[in-house]
């Protein structure tokens, strides 16, 4: 067996556990594992949207939780809006995800459009820097903002609404966020297969021959950066429904840190990388960590070992070096 048809077989596996964990928790009254299930599948649509950028564009964005805290505050901010019946900027507020979610894309698509556009004009170490730079902006912002509870946070006092579904049940709520992974998996493999993902990653190889060929290194790598941004975005306006409150630790450097960690782990471009780290990453904080405070040291070991020793991630440890999931 190939090891491109080794990595579907993988794929088709983890999807298929990730919905029928939730589902038997379902059946056996179980609610905690399908709330830890549905934080795997956010971290994991935040890990889909940063391997965008890192996977297929190589670029290393430390700042990346900028972008979950915006779509978290818009989420936060439209549903304190609508339990207070007061207006934001002469509009009322809402308490309906589809809005929501459309808002915090949009909000976070053109902060990353922003921020993309200053970083990308560097390389390297400076780049990095900048989008940290970035984020720690936000962070700060976000904590002295006594509007929205400043360092205190902002509660989410009910849970958001989905047409059809009564989004306050675990299960129904899981179900949503697994659609919407399946679907930013769907959009990642459809922008790898196509000629933006080639363009992408033959500038990640080589961007001076890609400019020579007539690629446009900066335009290519914009939108990238900008789609990673949105998706991230949406990511973050469901963490706040999930967690039914939003806060600056969102947007905090070591949640940036995170979503890095997760899609090492899994694989960095792998389709499904960005799942099995985030079941690695909610695995080890819920089962180590119930043992002992130093979980993430143990983590620390496994990413280390990951680096220098699986540098597919689980993914390419289990179905090889091909690079196509």
């Amino acid at each position: 067996m190939d090891n491109t048809r080794k990595e579907w077989m993988l794929n088709a596996l983890i999807a298929g556990v990730l919905l029928a964990v939730p589902l038997w928790a379902w059946l056996a009254n179980e609610p905690f594992i399908i709330t830890l299930a549905t934080r795997i599948a956010i971290l994991a649509i935040a890990g889909v949207g940063l391997n965008i950028a890192l996977g297929l564009g190589g670029m290393v964005s430390f700042g990346h939780a900028l972008y979950l805290g915006v779509g978290g505050y818009v989420a936060g901010i439209a549903a304190h809006h609508a339990f207070h019946g007061t207006p934001i900027l002469g509009l009322s507020g809402t308490n309906q995800m589809l809005p929501i979610w459309a808002m915090a894309m949009l909000l976070s698509g053109a902060l990353a459009g922003i921020v993309g556009a200053l970083s990308l004009r560097t390389s390297g170490i400076f780049f990095i820097m900048i989008t940290l730079a970035f984020a720690q902006m936000g962070f700060f912002f976000t904590l002295s903002w006594p509007a929205y509870g400043g360092e205190d946070g902002l509660p989410i006092f009910v849970r958001n609404q989905f047409p059809g579904l009564n989004t306050a049940r675990p299960w129904e709520f899981f179900l949503i966020v697994y659609g919407v992974l399946m679907l930013a998996l769907a959009l990642f493999a459809t922008l790898r297969a196509a000629r933006f993902g080639a363009a992408l990653m033959a500038i990640r190889q080589n961007p001076d021959r890609a400019a020579a060929i007539g690629i446009s290194p900066f335009g290519i790598k914009l939108v990238a950066f900008i789609l990673s941004g949105m998706i991230t975005g949406l990511a973050g306006a469901m963490m706040a429904d999930l967690t039914r409150f939003v806060s600056p630790a969102m947007i905090a450097w070591t949640m940036s840190g995170e979503m890095i960690v997760i899609i090492i782990l899994g694989g960095v471009g792998r389709l499904f990388g960005p799942v099995a780290g985030a079941a690695i990453l909610v695995g080890f904080e819920v089962f180590f960590g119930g043992l002992t405070e130093h979980w993430k040291l143990w983590l620390g070991l496994v990413l280390l070992a990951v680096v220098l020793f699986a540098r597919g991630g689980l993914i390419g440890l289990i179905a090889g070096r091909a690079h196509h999931g």
